[in-house]
């Protein structure tokens, strides 16, 4: 059989016009087919040719506690409003995944229930609520399977915020020595509460295990390669690590940062970030206005992909004020301001920003078809 050595332009032409599940699968094809297919420019014709949405939902409140849910992307300097308009009431967006689900609920109540949903079919189910003993602290989403869909929903809940019984037998030995174990050994509990689409429950996991001087950073957490990532700090230490998920095994990890971010100024922005698929890890320098990007290689080994120079956009957007969110394309970074978004282009240099009003609470990047999808099992 004759090999054909197809160049960057044919490679484009026929990806561009392949459907979203193709698309993503080509990926791993090669070097060559995945730079091309993370690249901004692309992302923008297969979603024009395809009729994907590709951009971030970006949820704000306004006069009036009035809650938006905005559809913004780097292809229109507009954005479309009240995305979520066809859920039965309002709701806040808790966790997306960029397969196209939503996970919403309509209050902070322990008792609320959630919506998982998908926007461009507006279709949505009830998911249970989890147990309503425990505060949500952290909640996330990945999906682990797509023929048929199969997704996971993992919730975090702080220990010392139990609504539980006050009236301690004193005379519980067993009681005390638990007390004292955890004084001395300065360890923190997170229950850990696991929702699986297959069986369409909640069950309790094992605790995850902190110290009392480990802080989630105030970030989003990421999901990639099969995980999920949250910024971990360590006060005493001094230190961030990242803390992961497996969502098929169902364990933790802790993984060190790279060695030149320890002792680092604190005005600086660190965020774990998605990079090609990969975990990925910003860092921007306030004082040069510089940001290195990082990648966790197979090996769990931090490789610095490159540093981008933003003295050039910093008189059009304040960085002090603006919070680097994530990758849009593997050429371009999203930003967050207090009312309104930006895309910037670090190869070409090319801001767009987009005004969304009111208060920015929270931003989720989606990439999604007009495909059905079965959300619950029958």
């Amino acid at each position: 059989m004759a090999s054909y050595d197809f160049n960057t332009d044919i490679l484009f032409e026929i990806l561009s016009r392949a459907d979203l599940k193709t698309m993503k699968k080509c990926r791993v094809l090669s070097k060559e087919c995945k730079d091309l297919i993370y690249e901004s420019n692309f992302m923008r014709l297969h979603s024009q040719r395809t009729s994907t949405m590709v951009g971030y939902l970006v949820q704000s409140s306004r006069l009036f506690g009035q809650l938006t849910s905005d559809l913004v992307s780097g292809l229109d300097p507009k954005s479309t409003q009240d995305f979520l308009n066809f859920l039965p009431q309002p709701a806040w967006i808790v966790a997306t995944v960029n397969g196209g689900l939503v996970l919403c609920t309509p209050g902070k109540r322990r008792d609320d229930p959630f919506y998982i949903c998908k926007p461009t079919t507006q279709q949505w189910e009830v998911v249970p609520s989890p147990n309503p003993r425990f505060w949500t602290a952290k909640i996330s989403m990945l999906v682990l399977g797509s023929n048929p869909l199969w997704f996971k929903i993992v919730r975090l809940s702080d220990s010392r915020d139990d609504t539980i019984d006050l009236e301690l037998d004193l005379d519980s030995e067993c009681s005390n020595e638990e007390d004292n174990f955890n004084v001395f050994s300065n360890e923190k509990s997170w229950h850990c509460e696991i929702f699986d689409s297959k069986s369409w429950e909640w069950r309790q996991s094992d605790d995850l295990k902190l110290t009392h001087n480990d802080y989630f950073e105030c970030n989003q957490d990421v999901s990639a390669c099969g995980a999920l990532h949250w910024l971990v700090f360590n006060d005493k230490q001094d230190k961030y690590t990242m803390l992961s998920f497996d969502g098929d095994k169902e364990e933790w990890a802790m993984t060190s940062l790279p060695d030149s971010l320890r002792g680092n100024d604190h005005c600086d922005q660190i965020a774990p970030v998605s990079c090609e698929g990969k975990l990925g890890l910003i860092h921007l320098r306030q004082e040069t206005k510089m940001l290195d990007v990082w990648i966790l290689n197979y090996e769990k080994i931090w490789i610095k992909k490159h540093t981008i120079n933003l003295k050039s956009i910093h008189e059009k957007v304040p960085l002090p004020r603006s919070r680097i969110h994530s990758f849009y394309g593997v050429d371009t970074l999203f930003m967050v301001d207090v009312g309104s978004v930006s895309f910037y282009n670090f190869r070409t240099r090319k801001l767009n920003r987009i005004r969304v009003g009111g208060w920015i609470k929270s931003a989720y990047f989606i990439q999604t078809d007009s495909e059905p999808v079965k959300l619950k099992p029958q």
